[in-house]
């Protein structure tokens, strides 16, 4: 499900903890006990580089810190902090992504990596997201 809103595409996001996921896969965790956030208005950014979460949700999916990463922002060059796997599920497709905290003020940002994984491409001008155009709207991967 989209939301339109002025020169912005929001989408309804499915974000899950891929450790948890391993555990129902090793079978020492029931399935429903993943945990999981259900974000009715993830903001598609293009210029984000990755999956970006405020740190109230990475601590309810029970993300673990693996590394830090250098960053461009609109506040100038940040450290930012990234977490462990997750599967993000946007409109029936899902794709495994890293996560950057970003400030609690911030939205759910859903950037350019996990989109080309979910091979959707940013329809500005209509607010939304569709499929690959070159992939005839199926979703598809590009190997070479």
């Amino acid at each position: 499900m989209e939301t339109q809103a002025v020169g912005r595409i929001l989408v309804t996001a499915k974000v899950e903890s891929l450790p948890d996921l391993y555990k129902v896969q090793e079978g020492t965790l029931p399935a429903e006990q993943v945990r999981f956030v259900e974000i009715p208005e993830a903001l598609v950014d293009t210029s984000a580089t990755i999956l970006s979460m405020p740190k109230r949700l990475i601590d309810q999916l029970g993300l673990l810190p693996v590394r830090t990463r250098r960053a461009r922002s609109s506040a100038g060059s940040v450290t930012l902090q990234i977490y462990s796997g997750v599967r993000l599920t946007i409109q029936g497709r899902d794709c495994l992504s890293d996560v950057a905290e970003v400030p609690e003020d911030c939205p759910v940002l859903i950037g350019q990596v996990p989109l080309e994984l979910l091979d959707f491409v940013a329809d500005c001008k209509n607010h939304r997201l569709i499929g690959n155009p070159e992939h005839g709207g199926e979703h598809m991967l590009d190997m070479y």
